[in-house]
């Protein structure tokens, strides 16, 4: 997967726009940050996003399966008969 930059003014940003925190990995299941990362974004560095931006590929998968919440635990019940 190749993370392509968002510019939101002069500031790349490989957010997606799909803000969830993984419960497990504490990860953004959109862009991969974690939370520090993400507060301090703006703060960085062009060098230091790059580093995170170029880390991040390699942190997909640290995200596990989520199990579905309530249509899972449906889907789960009614296979259990």
């Amino acid at each position: 997967m190749t993370y392509q930059a968002r510019t939101k003014g002069a500031i790349e940003s490989p957010c997606v726009n799909i803000c969830v925190i993984h419960p497990d990995s504490r990860l953004c299941a959109g862009c991969l940050r974690s939370i520090d990362e993400i507060t301090g974004w703006s703060a960085m560095t062009p060098e230091a996003r790059r580093e995170v931006m170029a880390e991040l590929p390699a942190r997909a998968p640290r995200l596990s399966a989520r199990r579905g919440g309530r249509s899972g635990r449906m889907a789960r019940r009614s296979e259990q008969g």
